[in-house]
């Protein structure tokens, strides 16, 4: 194993310990609100430090970007982990059990590894560059769906940028019309990784931040997908709007929404 992936995979067990602790004692969960419909917890917070401890443990000065803590930066700032540490917060709030642990490392402008560590099904996703995906250490592909029918897509709601729901249930319609069914499960990084898995056949969202999408997107790369932004270009993580599968289904989903978008979400 990649000794970086070999430090994120410990940091994401040590942090889904301790999640699933608090998931079985909701009383000492307390929630703040960050804006309108983006909450955070005390165990987010705990979790990302635990996950940042270890790191800098055994990478000191390695950089890291954190939802919750921010831009730490280091004497290696070419190297960077970043870290959501309850991807799914409002699930966890609520008691819904699906939400991860995500961790990626770029070195450079490149994802070198990534970790989504889902604790309650004890799940570990991993991959490092060029050495493919793995789900608990064993080989995982996407599926290979052809086209749009028939196909299981998950997806998200604009529940931050609501402003864009119209243009959002415009895509949705299209593409209902031809697929086999949606989902919406209130984490990315796992639909992202179900995709890599041949659980979803793809996967389209709005407004995703980095440590939303880092480790999904090197371990959906990894097991044959492909991920563009909603022109069929790569500027998803500074847009943060995904269009994820194997190929054949990104290019679909390409074109069934083609015309739907404003220009602001296809930049």
């Amino acid at each position: 194993m990649h000794p970086m992936l070999n430090i994120a995979v410990r940091a994401a067990r040590k942090a889904g310990t301790l999640i699933i602790k608090s998931h079985e004692n909701p009383d000492s969960i307390s929630v703040d609100a960050k804006a309108e419909n983006d909450f955070v917890t005390n165990v987010d917070r705990a979790a990302e430090a635990l996950i940042v401890e270890t790191i800098k443990r055994a990478y000191p000065d390695h950089t890291i970007i954190g939802e919750e803590s921010g831009l730490a930066k280091g004497a290696d700032s070419e190297t960077q982990w970043i870290i959501d540490p309850i991807d799914g917060t409002s699930n966890f709030i609520k008691g819904l059990p699906h939400f991860c642990v995500s961790i990626a490392v770029r070195v450079k402008g490149r994802t070198e590894a990534g970790v989504v560590y889902d604790p309650m099904r004890n799940e570990l996703f991993t991959a490092s560059r060029g050495q493919g995906a793995q789900l608990n250490g064993y080989r995982i592909r996407v599926g290979n769906a052809k086209d749009l029918n028939g196909a299981l897509l998950g997806m998200a709601l604009p529940y931050c940028q609501k402003q864009f729901g119209e243009y959002y249930f415009r895509a949705l319609e299209k593409l209902f019309v031809t697929c086999g069914d949606v989902r919406r499960s209130g984490s990315a990084a796992l639909d992202l990784v179900y995709v890599a898995a041949g659980r979803l056949d793809g996967f389209f969202e709005i407004g995703l931040k980095p440590w939303d999408i880092a480790a999904g997107e090197l371990i959906l790369r990894e097991a044959g997908g492909v991920m563009t932004d909603f022109a069929g270009g790569l500027n998803y993580m500074a847009s943060g709007n995904v269009m994820a599968g194997n190929p054949k289904v990104v290019k679909e989903l390409l074109t069934q929404t083609q015309g739907v978008w404003p220009d602001v979400l296809k930049r």
